[in-house]
């Protein structure tokens, strides 16, 4: 009998004599606790005999593997319709195998061919952002570990985060260091290619230059058991060494028909409402990024549904709209083809400066549009029109020092006024011919 006045079951359990010294301990410890709850030192007298029994070696016949794990890392389609419904859909369309990646077959095919020979290199994919980078890297890691091992042979850093040479001499070193103690059994679909560990580095190019030089040494010596990918838009941002020790990779922006694919089956899973030339203008205005494609579809859907009355709930909800082309451009932002018209149209046909300041001033006011907006817009429509040389020669060079003055942070309205100027000297260069509108 404690002190406490609770009966402590000695005698029935036969504890070894170590594990008597640790009850005694715990009874010294939490005797004011057990006033409160009677049963504490019961469960505490079980548990620690349950310690006792587990201080013995696991036989060497049992294998550990992460099939015998009962928890599983849940994925878009394991969560409930509730957290779907929750998820930007660009992680919630992203592909969970190579094949279901969009575009750049022949580097997926190149992959695949080192996941069968089971030469798989360090590797380095740069390109544009949305252009299947990351989704390719997750895809790799599901093919050759399964869902289940990924969690332990994947170590995933976001470099704009984690940038600095603490994190390469903490974290990566220390999981590309240790090797794996059991073997893992094969998963279905694969190689059975489990003998390495994965180091995913996203947006590497932010990392320091210090950090760079640590990481390239890191790589050569543990290349046994950890292979390295990196993710990065530019590769002039990262060290030549870094450079020299990867398979590299170049994801250009994704073609217009890959984009389409991808979204036509997300409109009909999710029941969009949309406009065959909205649909155009989408994938148009996505420029091979099909993360923007996919957020400015969810945005424009979600605007489209219209909000429950209140003090009616359980009205019937209204039917959603049908997103137009103008939709698109509003979400986005951008400059609709019909201003880019009108701003044309004028100064190419008036030498009045004032009157081709005004349209631009009033359109800009109006519709709340950029200049740096307008211009991206007008060069795209200024490459289409059938003139001299000289003259596209003109309109490129002082559109582009337009451009740059803008992103050094200079004045819209000067450069506004010098942006009716390039385009007007060019219009002079070609005398009273005139310039065919398209």
């Amino acid at each position: 009998m404690s002190s406490c006045g609770v009966a402590l079951p000695r005698a029935p359990l036969d504890f070894p004599p170590r594990a008597s010294l640790r009850v005694e301990r715990v009874e010294l410890h939490f005797t004011s606790l057990s006033r409160l709850y009677p049963s504490l030192l019961s469960r505490l007298l079980i548990m620690s005999d349950y310690e006792e029994e587990m201080d013995v070696d696991a036989p060497s016949k049992v294998q550990f593997t992460s099939e015998n794990a009962s928890g599983k890392k849940r994925t878009a389609a394991d969560l409930p319709v509730e957290a779907q419904d929750n998820l930007p859909w660009v992680e919630k369309y992203r592909p969970s195998s190579l094949e279901d990646v969009s575009g750049h077959q022949d580097i997926l095919a190149t992959i695949n061919r080192f996941i069968e020979a089971n030469r798989l290199p360090h590797l380095l994919l740069y390109g544009p952002p949305g252009t299947g980078k990351t989704s390719t890297v997750l895809a790799l890691a599901r093919r050759i570990y399964g869902e289940k091992n990924m969690r332990q042979m994947v170590l995933e850093l976001n470099a704009s985060d984690d940038r600095g040479i603490d994190v390469v001499r903490e974290q990566i070193k220390t999981f590309a260091s240790t090797k794996q103690i059991f073997s893992m059994a094969p998963q279905s679909g694969n190689s059975g290619m489990a003998g390495f560990k994965l180091i995913v580095l996203d947006e590497a190019d932010a990392m320091t230059a210090t950090a760079q030089m640590a990481l390239r040494r890191i790589m050569e010596r543990y290349t046994a058991n950890t292979r390295f990918c990196i993710i990065a838009n530019y590769t002039h941002k990262l060290s030549p060494a870094l450079l020299s020790r990867c398979t590299r990779f170049r994801f250009s922006p994704l073609k217009e028909a890959d984009i389409r694919s991808l979204v036509d089956q997300v409109i009909e899973k999710e029941q969009v409402r949309i406009q065959p030339e909205a649909v155009d203008s989408l994938v148009a205005l996505s420029k091979g990024d099909m993360r923007r494609a996919l957020n400015v579809l969810q945005a424009c859907h979600a605007s489209s549904i219209p909000l429950p009355m209140r003090g009616a709930p359980n009205a019937p909800r209204p039917e959603p709209e049908t997103i137009t082309n103008t939709t698109i451009y509003d979400c986005i932002a951008a400059p609709h083809p019909s201003d880019i018209q009108e701003i044309m149209s004028t100064i190419l046909s008036t030498s009045d400066v004032t009157s081709c300041l005004n349209t631009v001033n009033t359109l800009k006011a109006n519709k709340g549009l950029a200049l740096a907006d307008i211009l991206s817009a007008l060069v795209d429509q200024l490459q289409r029109l059938e003139v001299p040389a000289q003259t596209r020669i003109t309109w490129l060079e002082g559109l582009a020092e337009i451009e740059w003055r803008l992103s050094g942070g200079g004045s819209e309205a000067v450069q506004t006024g010098g942006l009716v100027g390039v385009v007007r000297n060019g219009c002079e260069l070609m005398g009273d011919k005139g310039i065919p509108l398209v």
